[in-house]
């Protein structure tokens, strides 16, 4: 059997080729094109030849590189071990030994020197530029001040800048460069200045109409020192006086100085407010219409936005005016003051009148001192800063003074009648004179803007002299109930003519200048209440107590702990004295009713009321009041007229109506309860009413109602026994008989409300209807029914 050879695998490139000739020679005509398809395959085999050739060869050279840069690499670390190994063993060596500390030792000296060398050469590099900042800055002077500000703006950062480095206390170049920088601001500000100054000369000020205008050079001088003076404005924490202004009051300032800082008699302290104060007013007042016309545009223009324009001290050029005019007057306030310490009577005038010149500085002139939230706090701030506590001291010892003055004056227990009309409360004049104290301390206070020394005055001056009156009326009532009460004399005897000035009226008199004068003052204090002063001063407590904030007030009473947060200052106060007037009242009325219990003490004890005669009918027009009725009477009178003078209407009714309250029940009980009574004596009782009613009625109308149970049980207690035709038309019972009442009143509660009704009596109980019939004799004998 034949054997059958297995085919090799075509390869991929016989395939290709195959390809390709099968692309090339489809005809039998592309066997003529075989020599030019050879030679185009020759030409690119052996491109691809020479291609691989360079590839091979390039390969080559980067083996051999890459095989010198690992030798190189191999090299260099082999070196670098070396090296380290070397370096370890320095090291060791070289901790092992002294050399270094010795060779930083003698290097230590180059060094310092080096550094000294180095700092000297930037201290002169530093005042180089020093000086060449102050060299530009005169150059641009007074032309153009604007241009001058650039480089003494950099010379002053540079001061600060130097100034805020760690160590700069130390260093006195950082003094010499401030120290440049200020004579250079003060330097400029002269040489502008005296620009100003030369031109003021040649216009003749101030020899000028105050209503005339500035000329172009005048405002272009005072453009040029408000522009130098730009940067302190914006900058400075604190309002400064314009430069401008300043050089135009020197003249005032000079004039100011001869007048009242020399040994003219203008100069005296005592000067202050007759002089001093008044040419200070009268010079702002004479210029400041020629300022506001002529500065207020220029102001308005240069600080347009710009947080100046806020602040009235450069917006307002009055109060520039002021704020430059206020520097020597500051000088001369502060120098009077140290004089004034010497002399606590000048002192306190003193004070009063330099607090009334910064009120008017404040009002006149709108001037806030360039704080618009809080307000010009005023020279007397400055003073009382140094000097409160001698005049508080010095204000404190002539209060107290002048309060036990007042206290001890001859007139001080003595109702003042004329102090108002008829139905108003009459004060003593010490209640008076003690008000007018307390409002005069007030104006001692008022123009004070420290929160601190309002109160200091309010509760150590004010509230004690306040306390100590009103302990001296608690005294004067304690003194009358201990000289009124038999204990009372016997545990702390009085004289026989303090015992004869309380007989009679002087009783009343006493109380009523108790009442009088607590309601005078409890009155004062409500309307002060109500003032601006002391509402704004009740708020500011409230506001510190609320926020927690109370350091300024440390040390100083709490006068903001009533439970009212809405109350007013005087609260407290006005409770005690009102607290003190109501316990004078409620003893005037004991004692009116000690009074008329003794008057009426014979009326109680008539024994007539039995009495039986003609007179038994409901007619007591031809009666007279009974004899014993008429000193009872004769002293109402007394106590009506003299309670009229001496209380307010409101007072005297409230008194009158609890005195004759109880003098309603005194009746009751110790003469309709206490006697048995005929038709006539009846009728005899309820004459006598009749007059007490009329005579209370002709002092106090209306008053007469206090005793109405009274009448009605009167009205009661004079029914008839029989009635004609005639009397029954005109009776006022309705024709009701006392038979017949008493029948219907001991029924029961029904009937005997029943009977009150008819006979319209609506005070009386059925109770005390039974009590009243009770008291006629015809029925506890029952007879003559």
């Amino acid at each position: 059997m034949a054997t059958i050879e297995p085919q090799p695998p075509e390869s991929a490139l016989d395939a290709r080729v195959e390809d390709y000739l099968e692309d090339k020679l489809q005809s039998a005509a592309d066997i003529d094109t075989l020599d030019a398809l050879r030679e185009t395959v020759e030409l690119q085999r052996t491109q691809l030849q020479t291609q691989l050739d360079a590839a091979v060869r390039e390969l080559d050279t980067a083996r051999r590189t890459a095989d010198d840069r690992h030798g190189l690499l191999q090299e260099r670390i082999d070196e670098f071990r070396a090296l380290q190994v070397t370096i370890d063993g320095r090291v060791r060596a070289t901790v092992a030994s002294d050399a270094p500390a010795e060779a930083i030792a003698r290097l230590q000296r180059p060094m310092q020197k080096l550094k000294a060398a180095e700092l000297a050469r930037k201290y002169l590099v530093l005042l180089q530029d020093v000086e060449r900042l102050r060299a530009e800055t005169r150059v641009h002077l007074p032309g153009s001040p604007k241009a001058a500000l650039e480089p003494y703006a950099q010379l002053k950062e540079l001061a600060l800048t130097l100034r805020g480095l760690p160590g700069s206390e130390e260093l006195h170049l950082v003094d010499y460069v401030e120290a440049v920088t200020e004579s250079l601001w003060a330097e400029m500000k002269k040489i502008m200045s005296d620009e100003l100054d030369e031109m003021l000369k040649r216009r003749g000020w101030p020899r000028v109409d105050p209503q005339s205008v500035m000329d172009d050079e005048w405002i272009a001088c005072i453009e040029k020192l408000v522009d130098i003076q730009m940067p302190e404005i914006l900058h400075s924490p604190d309002a400064v006086p314009l430069l401008p202004v300043d050089v135009m009051t020197r003249i005032f300032v000079a004039e100011f100085r001869f007048h009242f800082l020399s040994d003219k008699p203008t100069s005296k302290a005592q000067s202050m407010g007759s002089h001093c104060f008044p040419w200070f007013l009268s010079i702002v007042e004479k210029w400041q219409d020629f300022f506001r016309d002529n500065l207020a545009p220029v102001l308005a223009a240069k600080f347009h936005d710009t947080s100046a324009a806020e602040k009235t001290v450069y917006a307002d050029p009055v109060c520039a005016l002021v704020m430059s005019m206020l520097t020597v007057m500051r000088e001369k306030v502060h120098a009077v003051a140290q004089e004034a310490v010497a002399n606590t009577p000048f002192l306190s005038t003193f004070i009063a009148q330099l607090v009334n010149f910064d009120e008017t500085i404040r009002s006149r002139f709108n001037y806030d001192g360039g704080d618009a939230e809080t307000g010009w706090t005023g020279l007397t701030a400055e003073v009382l800063a140094d000097h409160f506590e001698l005049w508080f001291e010095a204000e404190r010892k002539f209060a107290l003074e002048r309060f036990e003055t007042i206290l001890d004056a001859p007139d001080a227990r003595k109702m003042d009648y004329d102090y108002a009309v008829a139905g108003k409360m009459k004060p003593t004049f010490a209640a008076v004179r003690v008000a007018d104290l307390l409002r005069t301390i007030t104006t001692k206070y008022e123009g004070l803007r420290s929160l601190k020394y309002k109160v200091r005055f309010l509760t150590r001056i004010q509230l004690d002299i306040l306390d100590g009156y009103h302990e001296r009326l608690k005294g004067s009532l304690e003194a009358y109930q201990s000289m009124t009460s038999a204990l009372g004399r016997t545990l702390h005897g009085a004289t026989k003519e303090q015992l004869a000035a309380l007989e009679g009226l002087g009783a009343l008199e006493t109380l009523c200048k108790v009442i009088g004068s607590a309601d005078h003052i409890a009155n004062a204090l409500t309307e002060w209440g109500d003032e601006e002063i002391f509402t704004e001063l009740w708020d500011e407590l409230q506001t510190a107590s609320g926020s927690g904030n109370t350091s300024e007030l440390e040390g100083e009473q709490d006068i903001t702990s009533s439970s009212s947060r809405n109350g007013a200052i005087f609260d407290e106060t006005i409770a005690a004295y009102s607290s003190r007037r109501k316990a004078a009242e409620d003893i005037l009325v004991s004692t009116l009713v000690d009074a008329h219990s003794k008057a009426f003490r014979a009326y109680t004890q008539r024994p007539q009321w039995t009495t039986i005669g003609d007179g038994d009918a409901l007619d007591s027009s031809p009666l007279s009041i009974t004899a014993e009725l008429d000193l009872p009477l004769s002293v109402l009178k007394e106590n009506f007229n003299s309670l009229y003078r001496a209380l307010s209407g409101a007072s005297y009714r409230r008194v009158w109506y609890g005195a004759l309250g109880k003098l309603q029940d005194f009746l009751w009980n110790n003469v309709l309860m206490k006697h048995q009574f005929t038709t006539l004596g009846a009728i005899q009782f309820a004459h006598d009413g009749q007059a007490l009613a009329a005579v209370i009625e002709r002092h106090l109308p209306g008053a007469s109602a206090t005793l109405e149970e009274l009448r009605e049980a009167m009205e009661l207690l004079r029914l008839p026994i029989t009635l004609s035709e005639e009397e029954a038309a005109v009776a006022g019972g309705g024709g009701i008989t006392l038979k017949q009442a008493s029948e219907r009143a001991f029924t029961d509660n029904d009937a005997a409300r029943a009977l009150l009704e008819e006979m319209q009596l609506q005070s009386l109980t059925p109770t005390n209807a039974r009590h009243v019939l009770q008291r006629r004799v015809e029925n506890n004998e029952n007879t003559g029914w």
